[in-house]
């Protein structure tokens, strides 16, 4: 770092200063994009710390983070506030509230949107996996900061659109900066250290939140408002962060039964509605999402393990031609959707319908967009919801 400014670091904002110590700091360097900032950060402790001094010692892991926005970086009216708050932090800002990370890795980040993942839509999920593909080869492991609402669903497409051996670790918090209990710089801390621990290899796409590790593929939120919210009743979670460890309990491995998806340059997914079942179901609703759309494909919140009334089912089989995919999802947070389970029609299984797994509607719906994208035909489709 010799020959640097002073003036080129700037002090952490969590850093008690007194007459004794110099403030822990950080460099910042702007790498200007066309429409935003990308910045560099090096972390000096008391000043004497350089990037430079770490790298001669031992290399360290180079991770980069992606702000997308939501509630972690959000702020409300009081610190006693946990609802109605608005997204105004940028990654730069939420940094400056974690501890000190120079002897774990080098950080960069890049402030790529910042919007409540309530508003994430096919335009932004596309924004964000570009910029993770363009990325990539350049870090040693990439963390995503965004909302909890749909965040499952955007680290779902990730992990089925992007086959990487390095870590992608999404992250996130249930109650904004303000508030007095804010999980929001312990989680980005979390994830940032579980970036570059070399153990995270190999697990494909990550979610941590609330001291739990989990696969982006399987894992749900479960609770409005609980900081432990984050769930994968079935198939567990893979991991801990306790006391500033990285624990994991099995070997590396991604979920199995994934199918990867290389995506064009350009791609526009396909329209497919996810109808929620319940009692008295109006059938008309199935012919209008189906028409008024133009969909593609149909994602169904079955009543259990494929339940849906006769007079449904029957409806369905007369409104829809050959080949075209009725996905029969669950209402249920955990469980599965068996071969079993579909509907029959003297004695033969209804051939639109396709079991969806373990997947929820909201990530079977994402599954079945990629594979009509790929143009894959009904028994395709099937062969591929068979692993999940």
């Amino acid at each position: 770092m010799t020959g640097t400014s002073i003036n080129n670091f700037v002090p952490l904002s969590n850093i008690n200063e007194d007459s004794s110590t110099c403030p822990q700091q950080v460099e910042i360097t702007d790498f200007t994009k066309l429409d935003h900032h990308a910045f560099k950060l090096r972390y000096r402790s008391n000043s004497i710390i350089s990037a430079s001094t770490i790298e001669d010692e031992k290399p360290l892991p180079v991770i980069k983070i992606l702000g997308t926005g939501g509630t972690i970086a959000s702020k409300a009216q009081s610190s006693n506030v946990t609802a109605g708050y608005a997204v105004d932090l940028t990654i730069e800002e939420l940094l400056s509230h974690i501890p000190d990370l120079s002897t774990t890795c080098i950080l960069e980040y890049e402030q790529v949107m910042n919007i409540d993942s309530k508003d994430m839509g096919l335009l932004e999920v596309e924004t964000l996996y570009r910029q993770i593909k363009e990325d990539l080869s350049k870090y040693d492991g990439i963390v995503i900061t965004h909302g909890t609402d749909t965040m499952e669903e955007t680290a779902f497409f990730i992990q089925s659109t992007i086959n990487t051996e390095k870590p992608i670790v999404f992250c996130g918090s249930m109650r904004p900066s303000t508030a007095i209990s804010s999980d929001g710089p312990m989680n980005l801390y979390q994830a940032i250290v579980i970036a570059s621990h070399p153990q995270s290899h190999g697990r494909g796409v990550l979610i941590a939140l609330n001291d739990r590790i989990g696969a982006g593929y399987y894992i749900t939120k479960s609770n409005a408002n609980s900081l432990d919210t984050f769930k994968t009743v079935g198939q567990g979670y893979i991991g801990n962060f306790v006391n500033d460890e990285v624990k994991y309990y099995f070997p590396a491995a991604k979920p199995l039964g994934m199918t990867y998806f290389e995506l064009d340059a350009e791609f526009d997914l396909p329209e497919v509605p996810i109808i929620y079942a319940h009692q008295g179901l109006n059938n008309k609703i199935l012919e209008l999402a189906l028409k008024e759309l133009n969909a593609k494909g149909l994602v169904i919140a079955t009543m259990g393990a494929g339940s849906l009334s006769a007079e449904t089912n029957e409806f369905l089989s007369n409104l829809v031609g050959p080949g075209f995919p009725i996905i029969y999802s669950k209402r249920s947070m955990d469980g599965m959707v068996p071969l079993g389970g579909l509907p029959k029609f003297n004695g033969k299984v209804f051939d639109n319908a396709v079991a969806g797994g373990y997947l929820n509607p909201q990530k079977a719906r994402i599954l079945l967009q990629l594979c009509l994208n790929e143009g894959y035909d009904l028994k395709r489709i099937k062969k591929v919801f068979k692993t999940v």
